[in-house]
């Protein structure tokens, strides 16, 4: 049997500087016998050399329609709208199953281009659990951002709320942030610390704000808080360690993608693939057929 070939594709969603593969689980796939293209990317929170130096081979940025129908695309986000192509098979979050908007289209650029969908949002173990997902920093990310907006806006009371924050390059420059701003905010409310109470402890989101805390800090909830801290995929705040944790907790999967006609976690992410393509209209379920063999058949 031929090996496993993906292809990691740079992402161009702006601020996103995740992957769904790391060096460390590259490394890995290689040793077991797979082959993994990596493009580079400008953005990527791991630099290409880190993917090269564990013997992944670097492509162009970009090149991933072009690659061989049997090699697998692996990403994170969804692609941009200008790009209408036919699609092969991929491993990504495609946000097309649950009646998004413009769903139709973009879903119907896999039957179009005899590929297969695995959205990453629906790997799941034989009990129905996620088998990787990014709640845990989505979680540590969100609680750390709430405590520097309590903090910024004891210091700043006629500015507004938090100024918008790019992502870390590690978590402890994230978690050093916090501690100072933190301790000015105490300076700042006579000497007392916010008071947090975590809502759905238990889940990865609730586990990921129990491991932000700082053990001088009281935990409790006011739910007449007038401000509200928001921003667009947490995780992206800590990118480098999301990646290693989603990446880690794909991998068991991923190494049965040689036998994925039988790994209940790929059967049952290409059945529901095939059930949301049998709801489109036949016209963008039809496989297109290259200019080439066109113009032969004319």
């Amino acid at each position: 049997m031929a090996p496993v070939t993906l292809h990691l594709r740079s992402e161009t969603k702006p601020l996103e500087h995740r992957s769904a593969l790391t060096p460390t689980v590259t490394r890995k796939l290689l040793d077991e016998g797979f082959r993994v293209n990596v493009e580079r990317s400008p953005q990527r929170i791991f630099d290409d050399e880190e993917f090269s130096s564990v013997g992944a081979t670097l492509v162009e940025e970009g090149s991933w329609p072009n690659v061989p129908q049997d090699h697998i695309i692996i990403g994170l986000k969804e692609l941009e709208d200008k790009d209408p192509f036919p699609l092969k098979a991929s491993i990504k979050g495609y946000h097309c199953y649950k009646n998004q908007g413009n769903w139709e289209k973009v879903l119907g650029r896999f039957p179009r281009g005899g590929g297969t969908l695995y959205d990453l949002e629906f790997l799941e173990d034989e009990k129905g659990r996620r088998v990787a997902a990014f709640g845990f920093h989505a979680g540590y990310a969100g609680a750390a951002l709430a405590l520097l907006d309590w903090g910024w806006q004891l210091e700043h009371v006629n500015d507004g709320g938090l100024p918008s924050k790019g992502h870390y390059q590690s978590k402890s420059d994230l978690d050093s942030e916090v501690k100072e701003q933190v301790s000015k905010g105490v300076q700042k409310n006579k000497g007392k610390p916010p008071r947090v109470l975590i809502m759905g402890a238990l889940g990865r989101c609730g586990k990921g704000t129990k491991e932000f805390h700082f053990r001088d800090l009281v935990c409790t909830f006011d739910p007449y808080a007038d401000f509200a801290t928001s921003t667009d995929h947490l995780p992206s705040l800590l990118p480098r360690e999301a990646s290693e944790a989603f990446s880690e907790a794909l991998l068991p999967s991923l190494l049965q993608l040689p036998e994925k006609n039988t790994a209940p976690v790929w059967v049952g992410a290409e059945k529901l693939f095939k059930e949301k393509v049998a709801l489109l209209p036949q016209a963008l379920r039809q496989k297109s057929v290259p200019v080439a063999n066109r113009e032969a058949k004319a």
